[in-house]
């Protein structure tokens, strides 16, 4: 029971973070909320479970990514970092089991088979794409950036979370072609 009322407390505390917070970044609420909102229409809509993990991965990194804002004072070098990727880590290990998608690469170089040019290699496809969400969530904000210097330092209404949830649609609509 003592431990319902710590995660009671815990959770409440996290939800009111929010609300305490006086400003407004690249990568705030309302990007985790559009990154969570995207994952669970994939789900819904009954799409491939790597381009879910694309959704889920951009997540993670843009949950971190608001986090890492809250903290005002650097206590350890790469701070910023460090609080994005177990963030990332967090949240992208305990859902593996349930996105999981193997698939098999034959590398036949040379060599008997066994030795590294000339083995079977699996690779988890949810992983790879949960990481290249996480890539697309950092990089949006560059882009982002460009967008508005190219006109004249004007940024049009929602913009970052435009553009990182088209980045995200147009990647995972590719993934579910392919895939």
């Amino acid at each position: 029971m003592k431990s319902r009322k710590i995660l009671t407390l815990f959770l409440s505390f996290i939800f009111l973070i929010p609300l305490l917070s006086d400003s407004v970044h690249a990568h705030c609420p309302l990007c985790t909320a559009g990154a969570a909102v995207a994952a669970g229409g994939a789900v819904w809509l009954g799409v491939s479970k790597v381009v879910v993990a694309l959704f889920i991965g951009a997540f993670a990194v843009s949950t971190g990514w608001w986090f890492s804002r809250l903290v005002k004072k650097q206590i350890i070098p790469f701070q910023k970092s460090i609080i994005i990727l177990i963030s990332f880590l967090l949240t992208i290990i305990p859902m593996l089991p349930f996105l999981s998608n193997i698939y098999p690469i034959y590398i036949s170089l040379f060599g008997q088979y066994g030795s590294i040019l000339n083995r079977t290699y699996i690779l988890d496809l949810s992983l790879i794409s949960s990481i290249f969400g996480g890539f697309v969530v950092g990089i949006s904000p560059l882009i982002s950036k460009k967008l508005s210097e190219l006109r004249n330092g004007e940024i049009l209404p929602f913009q970052g979370v435009s553009i990182t949830l088209l980045l995200l649609i147009i990647f995972g609509a590719t993934i579910q072609i392919i895939i």
